[in-house]
């Protein structure tokens, strides 16, 4: 099916005008933060070919800084980051930035890309325009829980979360959200490197949001279209949690935070989210902060 054309040109100025809250939030976060890389421009390709859909290039200009690394390589270095539909070549990229999407518990995790890599008309990933190693740095995309229930990646995912969560008052609601209500509720999966550039996260969820309203419009029959009507998303993300977070004096310092989000964005999705829970993470071990995984229950 053809796709619609990146309706943003021009510079990437955030405007907080999107139709989703969660992007306008995002924007409004980029809008307010004060980057260490410069945008120089962006430009929109001309027709695809050979089925290679290229959705937007970005290109950035990434200040080195200030480090010995700087004075080793010197200069600037740029990089023109582009979204593409995800396809099978991307499999081995997008399954190692999902390789701890459930920590480290065995399950089908490459039933759970190939359902990312399918879904080419909802979903992006981000590479180097070019690039001869055809890198891959983020991933997102929408999955409906209730169309892929069938699907053993998804069941073990289910089963997962149930199991971590031990809060008896979100409990009950989130086995009905992954039940009787699944049809309707989007699994938001992103991942990505850590140091992408922060420039690209509005667009990107932008780009997301604008697949999905088209997808209720374009998709061939009533039954997929309706499959992207989303009255609710879940969220699983990771965040660095203080050890004594729970405890009334937890701080040793007031400069000490005791929630870290590593995405900035998640900050936004659990202050936007109805309930959320937390349960332990086990496959990075850090000193001061235990590490944490965030469910988080979006409408």
């Amino acid at each position: 099916m053809p796709r619609r054309p990146t309706r943003r040109h021009g510079s990437l100025i955030a405007r907080p005008l999107t139709f989703a809250p969660f992007s306008r939030s995002l924007a409004h976060l980029h809008s307010t933060h004060m980057p260490k890389h410069q945008m120089l421009g962006s430009k929109v390709p001309g027709p695809p070919s050979n089925n290679k859909v290229v959705k937007k290039i970005l290109k950035e200009k990434i200040e080195q800084s200030e480090s010995s690394e700087e004075e080793e390589f010197g200069g600037d270095v740029q990089a023109d980051f582009a979204f593409f539909d995800p396809k099978p070549d991307d499999f081995h990229g997008v399954k190692i930035l999902l390789h701890s999407y459930l920590d480290n518990t065995e399950w089908d995790l490459s039933g759970f890309v190939d359902l990312i890599l399918e879904q080419t008309t909802v979903g992006t990933v981000v590479k180097i325009e070019d690039d001869e190693d055809n890198g891959l740095f983020s991933v997102v995309s929408a999955l409906n829980l209730g169309r892929y229930k069938d699907h053993k990646c998804i069941a073990e995912l289910k089963e997962f979360l149930l199991k971590h969560c031990l809060e008896k008052s979100i409990k009950g609601d989130l086995r009905v959200l992954l039940g009787e209500q699944a049809h309707n509720v989007g699994l938001l999966v992103s991942r990505r490197v850590v140091n992408l550039p922060p420039q690209l996260l509005p667009p990107l969820y932008d780009a997301l949001c604008d697949e999905i309203s088209w997808a209720t419009e374009d998709e061939p029959t009533e039954e997929l279209r309706n499959s992207f009507r989303f009255n609710s998303y879940v969220l699983v993300s990771k965040i660095y949690k203080h050890k004594n977070a729970d405890k009334k004096n937890r701080l040793s310092s007031d400069s000490e935070e005791a929630v870290i989000y590593v995405n900035p964005e998640d900050e936004i999705f659990h202050k936007l989210s109805l309930w959320s829970f937390n349960f332990p993470f086990h496959a990075e071990q850090v000193t001061a902060h235990e590490v944490s995984s965030n469910c988080a229950y979006l409408e």
